[in-house]
């Protein structure tokens, strides 16, 4: 059977103080808290799935913001979940 390598994923978020304790403690049951509002780790396909759904339970998107990079060998990607409160203009 294949193993599945799972895709580090930096995970930042901007919330109401009234979601911030469940947005925290959801989180750090997945990943691993660097600073203020950032989290960082490795995460299967399932479990990114399952956090997402999780969070989206939490949040209201009208508001809040959690965004997720997945780092990969190759590339990265932005997702964004809740409203988007910058521009893109200097990704690095």
């Amino acid at each position: 059977m294949r193993k599945v390598k799972p895709n580090y994923y930096i995970v930042v978020y901007d919330a109401k103080v009234k979601h911030v304790a469940k947005v925290l403690k959801t989180l750090r049951k997945y990943l691993h808290w660097v600073q203020n509002s950032v989290f960082e780790g490795p995460l299967t396909y399932a479990q990114f799935v399952k956090l997402k759904n999780e969070l989206s339970q939490i949040i209201d998107p009208e508001h809040d913001s959690i965004i997720f990079y997945k780092l990969s060998d190759r590339y990265m990607l932005r997702e964004i979940m809740g409203r988007e409160k910058g521009t893109t203009d200097m990704i690095i």
